[in-house]
């Protein structure tokens, strides 16, 4: 039962209207003020965006738990996301870079964050840009996986 509640939870996400109505090419472009600090690399070392690494590397940061990349040092306010175990979706990623500490505090964590950049517009945009770029969502690979004929011995 958990199994068939599982499935349809994730088709029904996925199936959704997106809330965030990003443009994922507008956002390649404004993400050049995010390049300073942040890369979008694959873990196989795909480039997508050259950046710094005084932030995290972004890729794959929608449907992965905020404050996750490890060797990233995060401030209190998204390591308290990630004990929560939030998980940034494209709304959320949006929301966050236009103001980092108040949308901390306006979801109950603590206000310390390291970003202190604020994307006045375009939020959206990155956002899409940065799920454009990243690996197909966990419940998304569980699903196929579980709709996948079991294999006989």
């Amino acid at each position: 039962m958990k199994i068939l509640f599982a499935v349809a939870a994730a088709t029904l996400a996925l199936s959704a209207p997106a809330f965030a109505a990003g443009d994922a090419a507008k956002g390649e472009k404004s993400f050049k003020k995010c390049k300073a600090c942040h890369m979008v690399v694959s873990p196989e070392g795909e480039t997508f965006f050259k950046g710094g690494k005084t932030g995290p590397n972004l890729y794959g940061v929608v449907g992965r738990v905020a404050g996750s990349t490890e060797g990233f040092k995060y401030g209190s306010g998204l390591k308290g996301a990630a004990e929560a175990g939030f998980i940034w979706t494209e709304e959320a990623l949006a929301a966050y870079v236009a103001d980092p500490k108040a949308w901390l505090k306006d979801n109950g964590y603590d206000a310390k964050s390291k970003m202190s950049f604020k994307l006045k517009k375009g939020g959206d945009d990155v956002a899409a840009y940065l799920a454009s770029v990243a690996p197909a969502p966990a419940m998304e690979e569980a699903a196929t996986e579980e709709e996948a004929p079991a294999a006989t011995e």
